[in-house]
């Protein structure tokens, strides 16, 4: 009985830690139209692709980073870095273009992004958030020993999706 209430208690205080208590009605309206749109974790959202327009949308609602997890060659036509920092943010490229890229040091230099920017603020985007929550499983898992099962609620409270059975199979290794 002791056990299980001790587990209760750490499950509350882990859920808590990673935002799941975070709403959908924690999304500034002005944000509601970007795809994929999340709030997982207390100053951090998480996307798909968000328009050029958005970024100013990004910075008016508080965002002070942006984590971009999209190789340059999947959006030619989209100067990024230039968007975002002329709203006033600052950038981050971290090339993750599938499953293979799912690695600990890709892992690893986003969590010091994170840590970097300590609690300001952030955006982290792929396409449609799947690698974005890919990412963030593995991180809760490698890095914030998290269980299996945890770190894949995690993934999926940022957008993990069809890269679920990759990191599984990471998971398990």
């Amino acid at each position: 009985m002791k056990n299980m209430i001790i587990k209760s208690a750490l499950t509350l205080f882990v859920m808590m830690s990673f935002g799941w208590y975070a709403q959908a009605e924690d999304i500034s309206a002005s944000l509601k139209d970007v795809k994929s749109i999340r709030h997982p974790a207390t100053n951090r959202y998480s996307s798909g692709q968000p328009e050029p327009d958005s970024f100013s949308n990004f910075a008016q609602a508080g965002v002070q980073h942006v984590i971009n997890l999209r190789p340059p060659a999947e959006t030619p036509d989209i100067n990024e870095a230039a968007l975002v920092t002329k709203a006033g943010m600052a950038y981050y490229n971290v090339p993750i273009s599938g499953a293979n890229d799912l690695t600990r040091d890709n892992v690893v230099l986003i969590d010091k992004i994170l840590q970097k920017i300590d609690n300001e603020s952030a955006l982290l985007h792929c396409s449609s958030s799947n690698r974005v929550g890919a990412i963030m499983a593995l991180r809760a898992a490698w890095l914030e020993n998290a269980t299996s099962d945890e770190a894949i609620k995690i993934g999926k409270q940022w957008g993990l999706t069809q890269l679920q059975p990759s990191v599984e199979k990471l998971l398990m290794q």
